[in-house]
């Protein structure tokens, strides 16, 4: 597959995770270290989102996820074109390390 033909994109996760007693606080740490390892960054509390090339990694991708759901709470996720993320403007603060600017053509796939 050529550069020209991948869809780049990216599946922002949303969640909001009861932490209140310890088994919750645990759930959370869990699912948060799951995020971290299968590729998500941070972008704000509890919004991480991970680059994804074409619809067969984003099938790929929501399935995983579906698997590691917490049981309770509320997990919502959203996938948005590469472009649209880039178009994201921020309003307060400094931007991440994270969210420097990178090119698809400087990204490696493995």
């Amino acid at each position: 597959m050529s550069t020209e033909t991948r869809r780049f994109m990216r599946l922002i996760v949303f969640f909001d995770l009861p932490m209140v007693t310890k088994t919750e606080k645990r759930v959370y740490v869990q699912f948060r270290r799951f995020l971290l390892n299968d590729g998500y960054d941070m972008i704000q509390w509890s919004v991480y989102g991970r680059l994804l090339n074409g619809n067969d990694d984003q099938a790929k991708h929501l399935k995983r996820l579906a698997d590691n759901l917490p049981p309770a709470g509320s997990v919502r996720c959203m996938t948005v074109t590469e472009k649209q993320f880039a178009g994201i403007r921020l309003l307060v603060g400094a931007p991440r390390f994270q969210e420097k600017t990178v090119t698809a053509s400087q990204m490696l796939l493995f």
